[in-house]
């Protein structure tokens, strides 16, 4: 858009990373305009999101015929993919989780738009897909994960790197005997002891699953080999991430655990902004930084994940949809709380992968591993 206001659109407007997407919108009235929003089944919350921000564009999943009564404004119902290609948008925040952020990130890069992505799952399912694509386009993929931003932000204006090292919280099981781990319960599960986040993610975070995800991520988003990703515990979250140069020193990125810090980086890059309703961090003297190697038998799920990266293919587009499938089931009690793991190795155990895959076959892959998660 022209004035130096960004035009802007969030898919997954009514969770997490959309809310507080928004929240950074509020500070900046002037420098958003937010073009379009699209929900999945929240749609008392997105009615109120549109009384409020006026998009031109809206998509819902569920049906929503409060939006009927609203005034119009010249507003249209369109596709995700419809959305993100709108010639006055600038921004996509893809703040979807699972694989319907796939295609319209495709979408988006390929029409040349900035894409600040949160759903990881894209990265992990389809990281070559995607990644060429962004090489290929005029589009930018900036991260919005808070480790992945941190590595990003450390990257910044550097070269001669020798090691990436994401830090994780351990979760709320890190002291937990490992015999009592099966009788978790979802909501002792969704209690992350430094985070505020979606349910989803919080459990990935309890298994840590999602710091695998974010080794995969990593790997994809700044071209690391595998074996110069680590992993280390820091269970005051304060450091994101660290990054390890060719002549020994080591930046980090530190801040609050409040994920509308890099929305918001992602939002204004190259530029950063002041906004007085984010946090501080206080004085570091009155802080701790404490760092532990991480415990690899305790999270067996890290394992799996990092293994299904290196291995390729379609292999981590059958972990990504395992996963979300396994999380349903154990968050609806289907299942306990480390048969999460047993159901993904399952899966990919069974799983004769494609090395090279289109689009079309990682979303067949992905629909398999549902199915066979689910049976």
């Amino acid at each position: 858009m022209d004035n130096g206001v960004k035009g802007l659109v969030i898919l997954g407007s009514t969770g997490s990373i959309g809310r507080q997407t928004l929240d950074v919108v509020r500070s900046f009235p002037d420098r958003f305009s937010v073009i379009g929003l699209a929900a999945g089944r929240n749609t008392d919350l997105l009615v109120q999101q549109v009384n409020e921000f006026s998009p031109s564009l809206v998509c819902c999943t569920a049906p929503c015929p409060e939006l009927e009564d609203l005034p119009a404004n010249g507003r249209r119902w369109v596709s995700l993919e419809e959305m993100v290609c709108h010639p006055d948008v600038d921004v996509v925040m893809m703040a979807t989780v699972g694989k319907v952020g796939l295609e319209p990130t495709l979408a988006a890069l390929r029409q040349g738009k900035t894409v600040a992505l949160s759903n990881k799952e894209v990265i992990v399912a389809a990281g070559e897909l995607v990644m060429a694509e962004a090489r290929r386009s005029k589009g930018s993929l900036l991260p919005v994960d808070s480790e992945p931003s941190a590595i990003w932000q450390c990257l910044r204006g550097e070269d001669s790197v020798s090691r990436l090292i994401l830090t994780a919280s351990g979760g709320p099981f890190r002291e937990r005997p490992l015999d009592e781990l099966a009788d978790v319960t979802p909501e002792e599960a969704l209690k992350h002891p430094t985070w505020s986040m979606g349910n989803k993610i919080t459990i990935d975070s309890s298994t840590l699953m999602n710091k695998g995800f974010e080794v995969i991520e990593s790997h994809h988003l700044f071209d690391i080999p595998y074996d110069q990703i680590d992993v280390v515990v820091h269970p005051q979250s304060a450091v994101h991430s660290l990054v390890e140069f060719t002549d020994g020193s080591i930046k980090a990125q530190i801040g609050p655990t409040d994920m509308r810090l890099p929305i918001q980086y992602a939002l204004t890059y190259p530029e950063r902004w002041h906004n007085s309703q984010t946090p501080r961090m206080g004085p570091l003297a009155q802080m701790q930084f404490t760092f532990y190697e991480l415990d690899t038998p305790r999270y067996p799920c890290f394992g799996l994940a990092v293994d299904a990266g290196k291995k390729g293919g379609t292999y981590p587009a059958v972990l990504s949809a395992a996963d979300e499938v396994a999380v349903n089931l154990f968050l609806e009690r289907r299942i306990g709380f480390t048969d999460i793991f047993k159901v993904v190795e399952r899966v990919l155990d069974m799983h004769t992968p494609v090395y090279n895959p289109s689009l079309e076959e990682i979303l067949a892959a992905d629909q398999w591993a549902r199915d066979a998660a689910a049976g």
